[in-house]
């Protein structure tokens, strides 16, 4: 039988051996539905103690709330680890004072409008989140990026950089400067499911030539 993606409405992506969903592996756009976070189709998360449905944007961004002025964007075909957490800009104290203590935060009348730092953070499309990654307050990670397990994320990761370490450190570059430009220009993370289907070859297999040959 041809391959096919499964279904991006689908809650959970993984079907076992014996017919079964993956309990802990979910669709995040199937599941959150949270004011200030975007997530694109097929990017899903795993954990080994999943949340019920509705817990997933609490789990993985818990300082991000409905009043909070910044925003949380995945793109499309992110692979988020267990252990992942998105620690968001809602969770930075002002450090402009003598005192880093959040007053305002204990004040019903400065609670809401209290926010030292509101910088998004940004991830981009195809990106691997290993086991345990912390992504802090506005970073943002480019398209194609792993993450190691246990990395802590900050800054600007350039597209298909691998990183690991806390903080992080750039370890390698995974394509050519015209290789990334190439892949960046095909997007193929927007292409038709049937299309990326066919391609999946040239994409489990690094063939970039193969896969431009593919592009609808």
């Amino acid at each position: 039988m041809p391959f096919s993606l499964p279904d991006a409405t689908r809650v959970h992506p993984i079907t076992l051996p014996d017919g079964t969903a993956h309990q802990g592996t979910v669709h995040l756009s199937a599941v959150i539905r949270h004011p200030r976070i975007e997530v694109g189709e097929f990017t899903y998360a795993s954990d080994f103690d999943p949340p019920p449905p509705d817990g997933w944007a609490a789990r993985l961004a818990p300082y991000l709330f409905d009043f909070s002025r910044e925003r949380l964007t995945l793109g499309r075909f992110c692979q988020v680890a267990h252990g992942v957490r998105f620690i968001t800009a809602s969770a930075n104290h002002d450090t402009r004072g003598i005192s880093t203590y959040p007053f305002a935060v204990l004040d019903p009348e400065t609670m809401a409008s209290y926010q030292p730092d509101r910088r998004d953070t940004v991830i981009g499309h195809d990106v691997w989140l290993g086991h345990g990654a912390q992504v802090m307050p506005g970073a943002r990670i480019g398209n194609g990026v792993i993450v190691g397990a246990g990395a802590v994320v900050r800054g600007t990761i350039p597209d298909y950089a691998v990183v690991a370490g806390n903080p992080s450190q750039r370890i390698r570059m995974r394509f050519t400067p015209d290789e990334i430009d190439m892949l960046n220009a095909l997007a193929w993370w927007h292409w038709p499911p049937e299309s990326i289907a066919r391609a999946r070859s040239a994409l489990e297999q690094g063939d970039i030539a193969a896969l431009k040959g593919l592009a609808p």
